[in-house]
């Protein structure tokens, strides 16, 4: 049910945070609470007060009473009670916890955190057989950190606790990434500055924590396992040997001394064996010989700000055994060449992540090559250097298939992505913010296998923070603008993602020079052009092709749609589609102003195409609409070679295979009574098609937008087939359609409902061809409705076939078919009238058929006539009529001038014997005609009964005859497959 909801609320555009109810839910929750008395409890993650009625709750009875709370769940403390309490409507009372939690005591404030600590490891199912004891010590070490700096730098340190918690033991190494994952999404700690330093003060006075917060003040705290100091006095440092010796994680954050850093003995650390987690933050050591060293059991190292310090003591011998147990190295704004050179990477086989910010290129890639076989996470961003031309990095990436993130952001005169790219299969986010130097961004050609399902590329330039999952930046840590003169031009003008089948977040901003975007064969649902894709003017080409999941594309500005020149949307993936699509032929359509391709899957996605054609309405467009299930369409494309191709459909040139073909009886001459005109072959430049099986079409065929639009005020042709919806085509004005082609819809009652209103529009203004074949429960093709100007005035063709429940086809609402030219109905049973009188219009006693010269009627057993009212063609040149033993009145015609044929007649004999006339002066006379040709054969009567009734009894003939039992069985199976019985079979 809400996935439902969500699939809705996704091809309506509705954003996430702006969803409302299940508004059927909610009547039944009233109706099944009524009056009954009940208490509500809703956890509301906001500080908004929600109007609960809209759930079927009453806040106004008296027998119905709701507890809620104002914030998303312990974790989350604020002092903002009186904020809150005057937004209240509904509420009757308010309490204010938050100050109460801060002074809680130990075991309490312990208490709630192993009870939210249970509640995140039930509602995740992947956390099934997790202690709750881990992701309460997780809750405590992010608390840690979040008190420990989060006034002190500006460094987002509670951003990266997921990596702590594994480096420093808590969370288990057997433990998968989800579940890593979902516990850094669940554990975020938002409070008040005064709040939190309240709660802390609390919780270290009465109980024994397992952190230790040092500021210029000594804590002796001798079971201490995560410690951070923060403090101007060194002396502190050289008090805490014996705390050091049991830390796990240490973080140092030292302030600096009249501009210079503070510096760390060469032995500082010398017994700390236990320690996982190293962090320090403006600290000066000896880049020779620094003091984590002894450190063997370190597993992530970071270093921010930091300086080689000449001063301090250098060991004799150095080893750097300590490297070897890495898990993560992170090296910000320390420029450390030597950390970082070929040599020590040798040593990190075990690293998993390699963080640098702020010191080196894109181009130190080259030095992997060869290295860091378990890498998984690799950000260089916001280089100090510029980069080198003559160092070739394009296979600096091979090899590390198990790479996951690539952040380049800020490497701004790179050019070109490196073509070892596409090794990295495993690879789940891309992040090239600020790398305006680029030309084109394509994904290699391998990598289309891999799981890359983050993209962004900021033209703003690189984001503030970063996290260490694999999503993109936060909206938070991104620019809000560029500064004028800092803005630099980005050159690339291709984005290439083609085959990315995993890739659902993407961000792109700021690309001045960006002309096309392709996102063929991705998992994106909703492609926003407010949020996603943003500040791109000159953007005029975007592929969706083989874009399975595609709901929805949200246009934004009246410019966004403007700038647009071609969309391509195919929501079909069929085995390996995704790999053979390629941008369509241009060849033909130069001259358009948009050009739209569209196959969809689900007839809903038309409502984002809806708005976009709506814009270009009154200007030269071509369009080419499917909405159809089967994979066998596609849109028609360009070769490698530059030869045009289509996928397996090639309905443009379709010819409907005539199922009467081996049929040929004659009347007459040798002309084939029953060949049916061919189908309009040639589509127009709005084109829409409706076939098998897609999705939501009942419901779509419904609205007064969306589809029903594009088809009545834009499409030129339509073609419906094989479809087994009920609903008419779309009520109101039909302005641009041309020609109509329907075959093969069982279903269909009508096809064309009638109007509901006549405050304006007039009818049908273009339609030319109208081709209809086997619609075996149509009773109609155009239903009688009101008509304020004469319709149909340039329909020129009127074509049926095998519409065996049809009894009119069109209504008469006008004196003249002005243009009509042909009639061609075969196989329709119930036929009465194909132009039958308007109820409106019952005083009309005379339609002009000006131009009608051919009328080619068989096997319609009830036809009276062709028109309801009297009918006069004076341009009529062949009547050729079969199988009509009900038709009593032919079209009038007028006495013909000299030298002027008379219109020729084929019809049975009996039949032009019936027909009633209102003679010469009325130009309705046998003798305005030629002589009739008549049928080879007279009417003769058919079987009636059942097929059985006509074999001879078997038992009676086997008695007198003894006729072989195959003999009967040959009888009936004749009877069966014609109404001709074997002629000269005799039992004698």
């Amino acid at each position: 049910m809400f996935y439902k909801q969500d699939e809705k609320d996704d091809f309506n555009g509705v954003d996430p945070g702006k969803r409302d109810v299940i508004r059927s839910v909610s009547e039944v929750i009233g109706q099944t609470l009524g009056y009954r008395k009940c208490m509500m409890i809703f956890l509301n993650g906001s500080d908004d007060e929600v109007d609960p009625s809209r759930f079927g709750f009453s806040p106004n009875s008296s027998d119905h009473v709701i507890v809620w709370t104002f914030k998303r769940q312990f974790l989350t403390i604020h002092d903002r009670g009186e904020e809150i309490k005057s937004k209240l409507r509904y509420t009757h009372f308010f309490l204010d916890t938050d100050k109460v939690v801060s002074k809680l005591e130990n075991s309490l404030f312990c208490a709630l955190l192993r009870e939210e600590a249970a509640n995140i490891v039930a509602r995740h199912t992947c956390m099934g057989g997790i202690d709750p004891t881990m992701v309460t010590d997780c809750c405590l070490y992010e608390f840690f950190l979040y008190y420990s700096f989060h006034r002190t730098t500006g460094f987002d340190w509670v951003a990266h606790a997921s990596n702590y918690w594994v480096c420093d033991g808590i969370v288990k190494a057997d433990v998968t990434r989800e579940i890593s994952n979902t516990l850094h999404q669940e554990i975020r700690w938002e409070c008040d500055a005064s709040l939190l330093d309240s709660m802390f003060e609390e919780f270290i006075e009465d109980s024994q924590p397992p952190f230790l917060v040092v500021n210029n003040g000594v804590i002796n705290k001798e079971r201490s396992s995560w410690i951070s100091i923060t403090s101007k006095n060194l002396t502190v440092l050289e008090d805490m040997k014996a705390v050091l010796e049991r830390a796990s994680s240490l973080f140092v954050a030292l302030e600096r001394s009249n501009n210079n850093l503070q510096g760390l003995a060469s032995g500082f650390l010398k017994h700390c064996g236990n320690l996982g987690v190293l962090v320090l933050y403006c600290c000066a050591f000896s880049f020779v010989s620094p003091p984590f060293l002894q450190c063997h059991g370190l597993r992530f190292l970071g270093l921010d700000h930091c300086t080689h310090d000449n001063t301090s003591e250098v060991q004799k011998r150095t080893t750097w055994t300590c490297l070897c147990s890495l898990l993560v190295l992170d090296v910000r704004y320390t420029d450390w060449d030597e950390i970082l050179s070929e040599e020590k990477m040798d040593l990190m086989d075990n690293l998993r992540e390699l963080n640098i910010e702020g010191v080196c290129c894109w181009q130190y890639t080259y030095r992997l090559q060869g290295r860091l076989p378990n890498l998984r996470r690799l950000r260089i961003i916001k280089p100090a250097h510029q980069a080198k031309t003559s160092i070739d990095s394009d296979n600096s990436i091979m090899g590390k298939t198990d790479l996951e993130i690539l952040d380049l952001s800020g490497n701004g005169d790179m050019e070109n992505i490196p073509r070892s790219l596409s090794m990295a299969r495993s690879l789940q986010a891309l992040i090239l913010d600020g790398c305006h130097g680029l030309e084109d961004v394509v994904v290699p050609d391998c990598l289309p296998s891999s799981l890359l399902r983050s993209f962004s590329f900021d033209g703003y330039g690189p984001a503030a923070h970063w996290t260490s999952s694999v999503e993109l930046p936060p909206e938070s840590s991104r620019l809000k603008f560029v500064c004028n003169g800092k803005n630099k031009k980005v050159k690339t003008s291709k984005i290439s993602l083609q085959g990315c089948m995993q890739l659902e977040n993407l961000f792109v901003r700021g690309l001045s020079n960006l002309v096309e975007l392709d996102l063929s064969g991705s998992a994106i649902k909703v492609l926003c052009l407010k949020t996603m894709v943003v500040d791109v003017p000159g953007l005029k080409r975007i592929y969706l092709l083989g874009c399975e999941h595609l709901r929805a594309i949200k246009w934004g500005s009246f410019g966004s749609k403007k700038q647009l020149e071609l969309l391509c949307v195919d929501t079909h993936r069929g085995p390996g589609r995704e790999h053979r699509l390629a941008q369509p032929s241009l060849g033909h359509h130069k001259s358009f102003r948009l050009q739209l391709h569209a196959v969809l899957a689900d007839s809903r996605l038309a409502r984002s195409l809806y708005f976009l054609v709506k814009a270009y309405e009154n200007e030269n467009i071509y369009f080419d609409i499917k909405v159809t299930s089967s994979t066998k369409y596609g849109v028609q494309l360009k070769a490698a070679g530059g030869k045009e191709m289509i996928l397996p459909c090639n309905r443009q040139r379709h010819m409907l295979v005539d199922q009467y073909g081996d049929v040929f009886s004659k009347i007459g001459n040798d002309a084939p009574m029953l060949v049916f005109p061919q189908p309009p072959a040639q589509q127009l430049d709005r084109h829409i098609e409706i076939s098998d099986g897609s999705r939501g079409l009942d419901s779509e065929l419904a609205r007064h937008f969306s589809l029903p639009y594009l088809m009545r005020a834009c499409a030129e042709s339509l073609h419906v087939h094989d479809a087994s919806t009920r609903a008419s085509m779309a009520e109101g004005d039909w302005y641009r359609l041309r020609w109509c082609r329907m075959e093969r819809c069982s279903n269909l009652v009508a096809v064309f409902p009638p109007r509901t209103s006549d405050d304006q529009g007039s009818g049908i203004r273009q339609l030319q061809t109208i081709w209809v074949s086997d619609l075996q429960m149509a009773r109609r093709i155009w239903s009688k409705g009101v008509w304020t100007r004469p319709s149909f005035k340039h329909l020129q063709h009127l074509h049926l076939r095998s519409c065996p429940r049809l009894q009119f086809v069109l209504p008469v609402s006008s004196r003249s078919f002005p243009s009509l030219q042909t009639l061609h109905i075969l196989h329709c049973s119930d036929l009465r009238h194909v132009l039958e009188l308007d109820e409106e219009e019952i005083a009309i006693h005379e339609v002009q058929f000006p131009k009608l010269a051919t009328v080619h009627l068989h096997d319609l057993p009830k036809l009276r006539q062709i028109c309801e009212a009297k009918m006069l063609a004076p341009a009529l040149k062949s009547l050729r009529i079969r199988g009509c033993f009900g038709l009593r009145r032919l079209p009038a015609v007028a006495a013909c001038e000299p030298g002027h044929k008379r219109p020729t007649v084929e019809m049975e004999k009996d039949v032009w014997g019936a027909l009633q006339w209102d003679g010469l002066a009325a130009g309705h006379h046998p003798d305005l005609f030629e002589p009739p040709v008549h049928s080879r054969h007279h009417r003769r009567r058919l079987l009636r009964g059942t097929v059985l009734r006509y074999v001879p009894n078997y038992s009676y003939i086997e008695k007198k005859e003894r006729i072989h039992p195959s003999l009967l069985v040959l009888t009936a199976y004749s009877l069966i497959c014609t109404t001709r019985p074997l002629a000269f079979l005799a039992f004698a």
